[in-house]
């Protein structure tokens, strides 16, 4: 069987680092993929092509974190202004902002959509009702230095956190206690947990890391090689096609999990006998339509 070579989609529009991505569920219109920036122009874009959607306007510095609830319908963003906002994602109207005493480094929805949590550079994380946005929200203390990546588990039920302190944690939800310290010999720059809740992936310089959430162990790493500086986040796609990564060098990448086949602009080239197709090194071609 033929190796295929892969061949991220590149998508441009950014005009500094990328630093935060995240996808919707697949929705009647497909799905759809948000990002932050350090240029504050969160933008959304088509899932699977990286098409340009729209830009959300109206923080007042870089954005550091970006999400969508399941349905795409509401996007929430974290930003240098030292604000959470949360936006209408189908209009591009901002609907609130949550204040914070420092700049906000991650923002996610849990699955119901009901509620915000929010990782600052105060050291501490919060949990807002979105039904109640009045009310004040419940605090989260433990971290010894500036938050980088939190998210809710599948469930709800737990909080997981990065930090600069070079540790992963796990909270309860519902009373901020500590369930669980993994502790890492470098930053890591972006968390996302897989669907079943058993692996935490992690991204640092240019490579990134799937570990057991139990156990801390480190299944694998990989190192991208389309990025020209460091990656600052990754993502998977809710049909498990394909991830995202975001760049020190302000594109988003599109990357293959089954290198070679054809989803999306991806169309696989089967070699014949008039074409180029080396053998010695069964190498084959995955083209990217434009």
């Amino acid at each position: 069987m033929a190796n295929f070579r892969q061949t991220p989609l590149t998508c441009s529009g950014h005009t500094r680092p990328v630093v935060d991505l995240d996808f919707s569920d697949i929705t009647p219109c497909g799905y759809f993929l948000i990002s932050a920036c350090k240029d504050g122009k969160p933008m959304i874009r088509q899932g699977d092509t990286g098409d340009w959607i729209g830009t959300f306007e109206g923080h007042k510095g870089a954005v550091w974190s970006a999400t969508l609830n399941k349905d795409a319908t509401r996007a929430a963003t974290g930003a240098a202004d030292f604000t959470a906002k949360i936006w209408d994602a189908e209009k591009g109207d901002e609907l609130h902002t949550f204040s914070h005493r420092h700049i906000v480094k991650s923002v996610d929805f849990n699955r119901a959509g009901t509620h915000l949590l929010t990782g600052s550079n105060e050291k501490l994380l919060r949990i807002f009702d979105l039904n109640k946005t009045d009310a004040e929200p419940l605090q989260f203390a433990g971290h010894t230095s500036n938050i980088r990546a939190a998210l809710f588990s599948t469930d709800g039920k737990r909080v997981f956190s990065a930090s600069d302190d070079k540790t992963v944690r796990a909270w309860d939800a519902s009373d901020g206690t500590e369930l669980k310290r993994l502790d890492f010999s470098a930053i890591p720059n972006s968390l996302v947990l897989s669907s079943d809740g058993k692996t935490i992936v992690l991204t640092y310089g240019q490579f990134i890391a799937f570990y057991n959430s139990e156990t801390g162990s480190c299944a694998f790493a990989e190192s991208f090689k389309g990025h020209f500086g460091p990656v600052h986040c990754v993502r998977f796609s809710p049909d498990g096609e394909l991830y995202a990564s975001g760049s020190e060098d302000g594109t988003l990448r599109l990357w293959q999990t089954t290198v070679g086949k054809t989803y999306g602009l991806w169309k696989c080239i089967v070699p014949d006998d008039n074409n180029s197709f080396d053998v010695q090194n069964n190498t084959a071609e995955l083209k990217v339509e434009t």
